[in-house]
C-alpha cells in the first residue's frame, strides 16, 4: 500500500506544472535576486518581497516580486530560525523580545507563528 502511495505522489508531482517555467523575464530575475538574498541571510516572505520591490532594494514591481517569491519552495519556519540565530549571535534577547523583533512590521515581518518557531528552535526560548 505504501508503494502505491509513493507511485501516486511521484506521478502527481511529475505531472504538476512547473510554475517557474511560466514566469516572465522580470519575475525570473526576481527569483535570481531572491536566491542571492536567501544565500546570505534569513528572510520572511513579506521581508523578501519588500527587499525585492523597494527602491532601496531591487526595485521590482511588487506583483513580480510576490509571484517570484511564491514560485519558490521556501521553508519560512527555517528562515525564521536562521534570522533568530543571527539576532542571538549579535546580542541577547528575551524570548518575548526575539519573537517581537522577528514578527514586527518594523523588524523581520515573520508571522507570529513563524517567529515563535524560529525563536524556540534557535534556543532563544
Amino acid at each position: 500500500m505504501n508503494f502505491l502511495k509513493v507511485i501516486l505522489a511521484v506521478t502527481f508531482f511529475a505531472a504538476a506544472p512547473s510554475w517557474a517555467g511560466d514566469l516572465t523575464g522580470p519575475q525570473n530575475n526576481a527569483v535570481r535576486s531572491a536566491k542571492q538574498y536567501l544565500s546570505m541571510t534569513g528572510f520572511s516572505r513579506n521581508g523578501l518581497i519588500h527587499q525585492l520591490s523597494s527602491d532601496a532594494g531591487e526595485g521590482f514591481d511588487v506583483s513580480d516580486a510576490t509571484i517570484a517569491v511564491d514560485s519558490m519552495n521556501i521553508d519560512w519556519n527555517q528562515q525564521a530560525v536562521r534570522s533568530a540565530k543571527q539576532y542571538l549571535n549579535m546580542m541577547g534577547f528575551s524570548c518575548k523580545g526575539l519573537i517581537k523583533q522577528l514578527s514586527s512590521s518594523a523588524g523581520e515581518k515573520y508571522t507570529v507563528d513563524q517567529a515563535t518557531y524560529g525563536a524556540k528552535h534557535a534556543d532563544g526560548c
